[in-house]
């Protein structure tokens, strides 16, 4: 009996330090990757961005993989929404 004692005692430290990882590591992981997909999924027409290269964009259209963005008054392309960084709130200055 005393040998199943000290196994789980063996372990215990083990088990506490995977712990710690998941609540340090994966779980804030999980939540800005979820936060990121909603704000990816509510970007509409008239919405300011910036790519993952940096560029200051507003949203022309959206379609269901790609949106299309004016990066100027003559240049829109076409850029797969899993290259937008983030989207700049009014309130902020670019």
């Amino acid at each position: 009996m005393e040998q199943s004692g000290s196994g789980i005692a063996q372990f215990l430290p083990l088990i506490i330090l995977f712990a710690i990882f998941y609540f340090l590591i994966i779980r804030p992981q999980q939540k800005a990757t979820k936060a990121h997909k909603e704000m990816l999924d509510a970007l509409v027409k008239g919405d300011k961005i910036i790519t993952t290269g940096g560029l200051i964009a507003i949203i022309v259209k959206t379609e269901e993989d790609f949106i299309k963005i004016k990066l100027n008054d003559d240049t829109i392309v076409k850029l797969d929404r899993a290259y937008v960084s983030k989207k700049v709130e009014s309130g902020e200055d670019a």
